[in-house]
């Protein structure tokens, strides 16, 4: 299908520039939304804007509060309200659970490479088990971020190798 070989085309240059400028470009991600748009329209009529429109809205919605939060880039809610607009909502949930397993896998690399991995378990188990507050420890120099959309194209990769996980 040509829509696919369009999503890899956005994802490839999607991960490239991500990992060289730790950035998404609007350039990539609005023209992808309105292929997406477009494309699903001519293919299926008002059916196919709906599908599309939901996949967008879905996929947007998914990584806005993160991004509100400060945990995410503007580009990355983009990129995967892109790949909805061109897969539709159920996919585009499917591929975001994808996403978020390797993206917390991504997480726990970069803890550990740090080591921050112990003071990470230590603070989760007291908070849960003892009802304490946030243990704190000395800030350490620079942010560790994780370039986001390689794990969501990876999830949207394991999607369309393994299909989905519900």
């Amino acid at each position: 299908m040509f829509i696919n070989v369009v999503l890899f085309i956005v994802l490839g240059i999607s991960v490239v520039t991500d990992l060289r400028k730790r950035k998404i470009f609007n350039i990539i991600t609005i023209p992808a939304i309105l292929f997406g748009l477009i494309y699903n329209t001519y293919q299926a009529g008002l059916e196919g804007l709906y599908f599309s429109s939901i996949g967008l809205l879905i996929g947007f919605f998914l990584l806005f509060i993160p991004f509100v939060l400060g945990g995410m880039g503007a580009g990355d809610v983009k990129l995967l309200a892109a790949i909805g607009a061109m897969i539709g909502g159920e996919l585009v949930f499917q591929s975001f659970l994808y996403t978020a397993l390797i993206g917390g896998i991504f997480a726990l690399a970069i803890l550990f490479k740090k080591n921050r991995l112990v003071f990470f378990i230590k603070n989760i188990w007291f908070s849960v088990f003892y009802k304490l507050p946030i243990l704190t420890e000395p800030e350490k120099k620079g942010k560790y971020t994780i370039p986001y959309g390689v794990p969501i194209a990876l999830g949207v990769v394991s999607l369309y190798c393994f299909g989905g996980l519900l």
